[in-house]
């Protein structure tokens, strides 16, 4: 099965921590750069391999609209995966017994606000109640792995935040706009995923 091919691949590398000093210190909020975790659910709909994404409300403060991952920020003490599921059992309803863990992406960092984002890449269940919460979600998307995969899906473009020069990853598909850590995630699972699929 692709998704336990998938599984190995991820435990064959190192997923890499993101390196702060490679921004501007001054440019950085006091404190650096927050932990925050996301989940990748991977499921299989309508026989095709999916990627699960939420668009985010129009009204929340950061990165009102877009699509991202279920996740959010770590608590104090809290560990990485337990606040990747923990996340998307509010935003999403998915109870954490429910996600299947294939592994870990390397850190990605977040350039409109002051995050590095963990990815943990899980195998979800598809039919399923998923459940977009009222003040976060404003819907789920259900994207296949072969749109993200097609011609003219992907670009890359370059910007600028605290003091240095990025690449950023932006997917175009089935009328959503991916762009920023959330592509850039995107971007390495699909690296993975084309060596076992």
């Amino acid at each position: 099965m692709t998704f336990e091919r998938l599984r190995k691949a991820l435990a064959a590398r190192t997923p890499r921590d993101f390196d702060p000093s490679t921004l501007v210190a001054a440019e950085l909020p006091p404190g650096g750069l927050a932990h925050a975790s996301v989940l990748v659910p991977l499921l299989v709909r309508d026989g095709a391999p999916c990627v699960l994404l939420t668009r985010r409300h129009r009204h929340l403060p950061r990165h009102p609209g877009q699509v991202s991952f279920p996740g959010g920020r770590n608590d104090p003490g809290e560990e990485s995966l337990a606040a990747a599921l923990r996340e998307a059992h509010e935003e999403i309803a998915l109870e954490p017994d429910k996600a299947e863990v294939l592994g870990r992406l390397d850190e990605t960092l977040v350039l409109a606000s002051p995050f590095r984002l963990t990815p943990w890449v899980a195998r979800v269940p598809y039919p399923y109640p998923y459940a977009g919460h009222p003040g976060e979600v404003d819907g789920i998307l259900y994207v296949p792995l072969a749109a993200l995969l097609g011609p003219g899906a992907h670009h890359v473009e370059r910007h600028g935040a605290y003091g240095a020069q990025h690449e950023v990853h932006v997917y175009e598909v089935e009328g959503a706009r991916i762009f920023g850590a959330t592509a850039a995630v995107l971007w390495q699972l699909l690296e993975a995923w084309r060596t076992v699929g």
